[in-house]
């Protein structure tokens, strides 16, 4: 099935592992030239060279979300190296799940302010561009009340939205905006991943809630952004589709 994304210009941020660098592989695949940052030079790297496989364009550039003047020198050489911007994917999280001030402030700087910073930077070049379509990534955790992380729940429903009213007022524009809210997604080094080895009975009760009796992989939440970018999901907007495989449905 033809995506219609060939040639297009993509920028996922938060993408040097994890769900963002499988969004950035899943894109490059489907012939886009994209564009990557994160805080990790190194790993950003590494991702950067196993990008280029695909035979596409690829920018990398080391990045902050919560730093505005970094952010803006970021996406000025990712629209520089890509020369048109028509798919903008927000992935950053600060992973701030203590209750201290702290973790409140990194969730809202990196989860919801790196979303409102980045966009706002993009905007205007989609525009020129002829539109473009956003995709915000936020959480299940968002959806539905959160003992263990409320603070950072909280920043996601505030993502969640947010979408809404960014799809209301820029599809005058012809930018469609919707988000993804993925359910627990194991991948190597990840934080399921980390509650495996160190906290196996909270690792076994959040697999016992999915009915399917695993967690979700990176590649599903990949799909579901392509799919979402495409000119196959022309007319939907405003919407956070929940990829979960019915982890929600408890």
């Amino acid at each position: 099935m033809d995506l219609g994304l060939k040639g297009k210009g993509v920028i996922v941020t938060g993408a040097s592992r994890g769900i963002g660098r499988a969004m950035a592989d899943c894109f490059a695949r489907e012939g886009a030239n994209v564009s990557i940052c994160a805080r990790g030079a190194e790993a950003l790297e590494t991702a950067r060279q196993d990008l280029a496989r695909h035979g596409t364009s690829i920018h990398a550039a080391p990045c902050d979300v919560s730093d505005p003047d970094a952010l803006a020198r970021y996406i000025a050489q990712a629209h520089e190296a890509l020369g048109a911007i028509q798919v903008l994917v927000n992935n950053p999280t600060g992973a701030g799940d203590s209750e201290s001030d702290e973790g409140w402030r990194r969730n809202f700087d990196v989860d919801l302010m790196g979303v409102v910073r980045v966009s706002r930077l993009v905007t205007p070049m989609m525009i020129a561009a002829g539109g473009g379509c956003i995709i915000n990534i936020s959480s299940v955790s968002g959806e539905m009340p959160s003992t263990r992380s409320p603070g950072y729940a909280a920043i996601k429903a505030a993502v969640i939205h947010y979408t809404t009213s960014q799809a209301k007022s820029l599809a005058p524009h012809n930018i469609r905006v919707n988000g993804i809210a993925p359910g627990s997604t194991f991948f190597d080094g990840g934080f399921w991943d980390v509650m495996k080895a160190e906290n196996r009975d909270i690792y076994d009760a959040t697999v016992a809630s999915v009915p399917f009796g695993r967690l979700g992989t990176v590649d599903e939440i990949a799909d579901a952004a392509v799919y979402l970018a495409s000119e196959r999901a022309r007319w939907i907007t405003g919407q956070t589709l929940t990829v979960d495989g019915g982890q929600s449905l408890r």
